[in-house]
């Protein structure tokens, strides 16, 4: 799954994306990951969703920050207004490329599956997180893994890179990130994934994966991505999975601009 950052996306996209994403299992998923990674921020924290689609995750920040000051990018300027009405958020169009915010302007940035895609530059990206972050400031990324799991819904929605636990760490450090803590999830329904992407879906004109899905399907699909959030809160850590998120902070020292 992905949002877009990219002139060429089909809008249909954008409406699939709007339609689903308070529901969709998928979406449930990565958001509760997200909000877990982002625990212990201060009750009016400033915190931005660069690359905010219509608004999914920035509503439930809005839900689980009343107090929060919450900001949102997103490349698509009919999307970026979706996401404002839907999350009361201030929601800025343009591209994470070279962010409209002033610097060390922000306790906390998210960026969810948008750094992957082919019209951003990632160490651009990177700086530019880097920059409004303030000191000491939280990074959460969301990241398709693996590139051997590339497939017709990576072309749908334009992504260029798949990742490795290695590869977020490595770029991380690179952009002057310290604590980089990526870890795989989505992994006990990779089995499933593999044979929707490389079997059902193996045509290179397949639709993507986002999609409304018969209730009893989602309702089956979320609860193992609840026991999965579970093993993952107890302490373990898997090996592969269809997705990587992953967590960083700006560091304290003054010195680096």
């Amino acid at each position: 799954m992905s949002r877009v950052q990219n002139r060429g996306m089909d809008a249909a996209e954008y409406d699939l994306m709007d339609a689903v994403e308070d529901r969709m299992w998928w979406y449930r998923a990565m958001h509760g990951h997200a909000l877990r990674a982002l625990a212990g921020l201060p009750e009016h924290a400033r915190i931005l969703d660069a690359g905010c689609g219509t608004g999914g995750f920035l509503a439930k920040l809005r839900g689980a920050y009343p107090g929060a000051e919450l900001f949102g990018l997103e490349y698509a300027e009919a999307a970026a207004f979706r996401a404002a009405s839907k999350a009361g958020a201030h929601v800025a169009a343009g591209t994470i490329n070279a962010l409209p915010f002033p610097d060390a302007q922000f306790d906390a940035v998210v960026s969810l599956d948008v750094l992957c895609h082919d019209a951003v530059q990632e160490a651009a990206a990177l700086a530019e997180f880097r920059r409004v972050l303030r000191p000491g400031g939280r990074l959460v990324l969301n990241l398709p893994a693996h590139e051997w799991l590339r497939s017709a819904h990576d072309r749908r929605v334009h992504t260029a890179r798949r990742y490795d636990r290695a590869r977020a760490t490595a770029v991380l450090a690179e952009a002057g990130f310290e604590q980089a803590a990526p870890r795989h999830w989505n992994s006990l329904l990779l089995p499933l994934m593999v044979v929707q992407r490389k079997v059902l879906r193996r045509d290179e004109d397949a639709a993507s994966d986002v999609a409304p899905f018969p209730p009893w399907l989602d309702a089956s699909l979320f609860s193992v991505c609840r026991l999965e959030a579970a093993l993952l809160g107890a302490g373990l850590r898997f090996p592969a999975g269809g997705s990587l998120l992953a967590t960083a902070t700006r560091p304290l020292d003054p010195a680096r601009p």
